[in-house]
């Protein structure tokens, strides 16, 4: 802008444009290519060579008017300007591909209900599963999951943004029925599973009853102001060593955990 602003100013005291602006102007035009294509540290290098021979050169052999200057403030300035746009862009490009590497490598966790997604739970398993199969005679682990009945009459009953809240209440309703080492997931369709390492397994199916009784009784408004009701099926997995094969395929498990809620629908309507 700058550059443009001398040279208008110019023009237009002179009316005319001669062959050394045409010259000028290319060569601020080259500086900002030279800029940008050279490594940061060789472009500050050259700016600091120009100016203190452009100095010497305009002091000595050339008389200052308002190409002379603007050229001495242009020139390095197109350079500076081009090498911190190339440096910010090299910045942000080396910052999304780190970014793309972290949400390849590490599970992900929602920031507002804490709950880990699919794949944040099959790297869990994984983990959970070689160390309950390697110290099989200290360490175990335990599944319970939960499933919305009705999933689609209470996205229509709360709408897109009540179900956000919902969720956040629905998380934090999980949060005070486990513990702190205990995970939490969220898969698609309405379904919710924990994973609790080193539980007791007789008294787990009591946990995983009172953790559904606990989700349909969360108090909860629809969009219509009244009380929302919820129906939870819940089943419940214990680590066997013998099935070490099976907790290698998320799906698997997760087909297996959603059986099992078949008797809980049973016993729910009966």
């Amino acid at each position: 802008m700058l550059e443009q602003l001398f040279f208008f100013f110019n023009v237009y005291f002179k009316q005319n444009f001669s062959a050394l602006e045409m010259v000028v102007s290319l060569s601020a035009l080259l500086a900002f290519l030279f800029g940008f294509f050279i490594p940061f540290g060789i472009s500050v290098v050259a700016v600091f060579i120009f100016l203190v021979t452009y100095l010497v050169w305009m002091t000595t052999f050339s008389h200052a008017d308002v190409i002379v200057v603007s050229w001495f403030l242009v020139i390095p300035a197109n350079v500076l300007i081009a090498a911190f746009i190339r440096k910010g862009l090299i910045r942000t490009k080396r910052i999304n591909e780190r970014l793309n590497d972290l949400k390849a490598t590490n599970p992900q966790i929602d920031l507002d209900t804490a709950l880990g997604n699919k794949e944040a739970l099959a790297d869990m398993l994984i983990k959970q599963s070689n160390l309950a199969r390697r110290y099989s005679d200290q360490y175990g682990f335990s599944m319970a999951f939960f499933k919305i009945e009705f999933l689609s009459l209470v996205l229509e009953s709360l709408g897109s943004e009540l179900y956000a809240k919902f969720l956040i209440e629905l998380s934090n309703t999980i949060q005070k029925q486990i513990r702190f080492e205990d995970s939490k997931f969220s898969i698609e369709g309405g379904r919710f599973i924990i994973l609790c390492p080193m539980t007791n397994r007789e008294y787990f199916p009591v946990v995983t009853e009172r953790i559904k009784n606990a989700l349909m009784d969360m108090p909860f408004l629809d969009k219509k102001g009244q009380p929302l009701k919820l129906v939870v099926r819940a089943s419940s997995l214990e680590f066997n060593k013998d099935q070490f094969e099976l907790y290698q395929n998320i799906d698997q498990v997760i087909a297996l955990l959603e059986r099992g809620t078949e008797t809980d629908l049973v016993a729910e309507y009966v």
